[in-house]
Parts: C-alpha cells; sequence; structure tokens
C-alpha cells in the first residue's frame, strides 16, 4: 500500500491510495479523496477482506495513516502483520513504488481531472484496464486478472 498525490484543473489536491497483491499483481483498489486517514485505509481494508481474505502481511512505509492507532488495532484484529519499510528506503516497496511510476505516467499525467469524480472514474478505468489488459513477465505473461483467476481454479489459495 501506499500513496500519490495529484491535483485536480481547480489546483484541489487529491490522494490515491494504491493497494496491490504482490503475488497477482493485481491492484486491488485505489481509493481516490482529498483526505484518506488510517481510518478510512482500515474500512478499505475490511472491504477487501470480504473479497479478498487477508494476507499474513502488509507492506508500507511509516506514513501518519499506516502507523496510526485505527491501522494498529486493525492489524492486530485481523491478526496481519504490518511490515514497515525503513525511513527513507522506498525501494524496500518497489513493487509499489513502480506501480506507483506507471500509474503517475500512464494516469494522472495524462489525464486533466476536473472534479474528484471526474478522477474516481478515470482512475479506476485505468486500475481495470491494468489488471485485465496487461501481461507481466513475472506473471507467465498473464494479465494479473488472468493470473489470479487461474489460482482460484486450481486451488483454494486465499490471496490478497
Amino acid at each position: 500500500m501506499d500513496f500519490v498525490s495529484d491535483s485536480l484543473a481547480n489546483c484541489r489536491r487529491f490522494r490515491c491510495l494504491n493497494i496491490i497483491d504482490l503475488y497477482t499483481r493485481e491492484c486491488l483498489k485505489i481509493v481516490v479523496d482529498t483526505s484518506i486517514n488510517g481510518v478510512r485505509v482500515a474500512k478499505t481494508l475490511n472491504i477487501l477482506k470480504e473479497v479478498r481474505g487477508l494476507p499474513e502481511s502488509i507492506i508500507t512505509d511509516n506514513g501518519s495513516e499506516f502507523i496510526s492507532k485505527a491501522m494498529s488495532i486493525w492489524a492486530q484484529e485481523n491478526h496481519v502483520t504490518m511490515a514497515f519499510i525503513r525511513p527513507d528506503k522506498p525501494m524496500e516497496n518497489g513493487f509499489v513504488e513502480s506501480f506507483n511510476g506507471r500509474f503517475r505516467d500512464e494516469c494522472l499525467n495524462e489525464q486533466w481531472f476536473i472534479s474528484l469524480k471526474d478522477a474516481r472514474e478515470k482512475i479506476e478505468f485505468w486500475r481495470e484496464e491494468y489488471n485485465s489488459q496487461r501481461p507481466h513477465s513475472s506473471l507467465g505473461m498473464r494479465t494479473p486478472q488472468e493470473f489470479s483467476q487461474l489460482l482460484l481454479n486450481n486451488s483454494q489459495h486465499v490471496v490478497a
């Protein structure tokens, strides 16, 4: 998980919480809003829990939202280890940083967002395309969606 920031056409800032499954390479969710706190992060993870289950650990930086009391309680209640990277070492969460760069280059820098609603729609379209149209060499040249479906078809493996 990590955050990326951008601006609307009226210069109002917004943030994107990117949640990536490191195993399937799927972008599970991009939350787009002007403010996203630890409580919101925990609520988002609860929604994903119902759909995907939970991982053993979640890798993040030491951002205030991730080290918040709300996230600490959520992690403890859900038996998930929060794995915090060392300060100033973003490459310890390299796949998410790579994803963020691609997201910025291909979506945020290419779009003109006239409203928060417009940003949410365009970003969700990009997320769906990323999951369904982009093969990854690490997945045997399958898209994240294809790889995830293959896992579901071949086992009872829970991926989060």
